[in-house]
């Protein structure tokens, strides 16, 4: 295995970007990044790749979909992100990674980390944005707008991604866990600055989705009371799973919305609770409560 050492005094190289490029694609590969702030873009398409934070280690970025390029076309969603990872395996451990573009309303999306990864495993993670912080991919088949999935990887075929998330943070406010891969989040805190929706899930009838074990949901003081929903399907066949997770008073309902002018779609959707503590009394819809087991078989997946 390649060990490279990315820092600010004596290391293989000052910036992360330059220490990935240095990796031959075949190659298993750990970059040990030293403590500090690394404002830079960063594309990664590495088969087998682990960085690994010493100390505070802050990646950051500020692109913002609304911007405008190149022939007067928007930078869109999908090539906004600060951490792109594509490949076969990925480890990333004890990193804060960031787009500090700015409120959704005034800059659109920003996607703080986009994973095109057939395998993650993340841990002691800091995610942060606004609108759109954290995307899961596949895409989804096929696009509602013409151009809206312009950026890496659109033309290929949509693979499916897993993603293990442990002991993180991350926040946002609109759609800030979205895509079709499937993920499970543990003992995380998944935390709202603004009012809006946690995940917006688009996977496949027959895939896992996001299943959140033990986690927390929580807010800044500034949102009101039951401004935000825990789900709201990307596709009619998104899904996403709560079980033993603590859920603040800023969730609205039992956290569940439809997507606006596609209510029609509510029915196919997957959106399940189990075993979770609402901070104010709420009345959960029989259909969104998960029968016996169906945590454990969604874990399951992961394990494999």
């Amino acid at each position: 295995m390649l060990r490279i050492t990315v820092g600010h005094g004596n290391e293989d190289y000052t910036s992360i970007q330059e220490a990935v490029n240095a990796i031959p694609y075949e190659f298993s590969a750990e970059i040990e990044v030293h403590e500090g702030v690394y404002r830079e873009k960063l594309f990664s398409d590495k088969k087998d790749l682990t960085i690994r934070g010493i100390g505070d280690v802050k990646i950051i970025w500020a692109d913002g979909a609304r911007e405008i390029l190149d022939r007067g076309i928007k930078r869109g969603t999908f090539r906004s992100y600060t951490a792109f990872f594509s490949g076969e395996h990925l480890h990333l451990e004890n990193l804060e990674i960031v787009n500090e573009a700015g409120e959704g309303d005034v800059v659109g999306q920003g996607i703080a980390l986009y994973l095109d990864v057939s395998d993650s495993h993340l841990q002691n993670l800091r995610i942060i944005g606004h609108q759109d912080t954290l995307f899961l991919a596949p895409l989804p088949d096929e696009e509602r707008e013409k151009g809206g999935f312009y950026g890496p990887r659109y033309l290929l075929p949509r693979k499916r991604c897993r993603s293990i998330i442990l002991d993180s943070y991350i926040e946002g406010t609109v759609d800030f866990i979205f895509g079709g891969g499937d993920a499970l989040f543990e003992n995380c805190e998944i935390k709202s600055i603004g009012k809006g929706y946690v995940t917006a899930p688009s996977g496949k009838k027959d895939w896992t989705g996001f299943v959140f074990v033990s986690c927390v949901f929580t807010s800044e003081s500034s949102v009101d009371a039951e401004s935000v929903y825990l789900m709201r399907p990307w596709r009619s066949t998104g899904k996403s799973l709560f079980h033993s997770c603590h859920i603040g008073k800023h969730i609205a309902g039992d956290g569940f919305s439809p997507w606006k002018g596609l209510e029609r779609e509510e029915d196919e959707c997957t959106f399940l609770l189990s075993d979770c503590h609402f901070e104010k009394k709420v009345e959960i819809s029989e259909k969104h409560i998960m029968k016996a087991g169906d945590a454990e078989l969604a874990v399951s997946f992961f394990d494999a």
